[in-house]
């Protein structure tokens, strides 16, 4: 009997080992069933064909998913199928205008609907951000071993804060776009 609860609590632990919730994105299944659904402009023989190729192709990529992507993402904290280098979207600024956003390798790139073309860098480096404009670069802020962010202000001075509501306050009223509100 203790022999048989011993191997019950194994196979109980070892279950809950897989089912931790960490299922991770399946992002090339994802894929994989979102090209099946629209291969073809007929959902008829988008069903037909996807009869025959989801058993094998279906179950490699959910496999693949699921042994090394998933894994991947899971300590890394990325995966390697949501890498969208050389993507571009649409986005309205605060003007109501719409901005291209491309998704470059270290950063972003923003073209304004003037035709003006701004960089947002990353380096990983010193862990800071930059801007770069008409051929100028300056560093907007880097973040601190301490968990802290050091910001540059317009007159060149340095602002370390928190990352929090507080610390973007303070940058946000050093830098004189302090929005005052009244409320009843």
């Amino acid at each position: 009997m203790k022999k048989l609860n011993l191997k019950v609590v194994a196979c109980l632990m070892a279950g809950t080992l897989m089912c931790s919730s960490c299922i991770g994105s399946f992002s090339l299944f994802n894929s994989y069933a979102k090209w099946q659904c629209h291969m073809t402009s007929n959902k008829f023989v988008n069903a037909i064909v996807g009869f025959f190729l989801m058993p094998i192709v279906g179950s490699v990529t959910m496999l693949v998913d699921w042994l090394v992507l998933n894994t991947i993402e899971f300590w890394s904290g990325t995966n390697p199928m949501h890498a969208s280098i050389g993507k571009t979207k649409q986005v309205m600024g605060s003007d109501g205008r719409y901005y291209a956003v491309t998704v470059t390798k270290n950063g972003y790139e923003v073209k304004a609907p003037t035709g003006e073309i701004s960089y947002f860098t990353h380096d990983e480096k010193n862990d800071s951000w930059s801007l770069t404009q008409n051929g100028q670069t300056r560093e907007l802020f880097r973040f601190n071993q301490d968990g802290t962010i050091t910001t540059l202000l317009k007159d060149g001075q340095q602002l370390t804060v928190t990352p929090d509501e507080a610390g973007l306050y303070q940058v946000r009223m050093a830098m004189g776009d302090g929005h005052f509100f009244a409320m009843r």
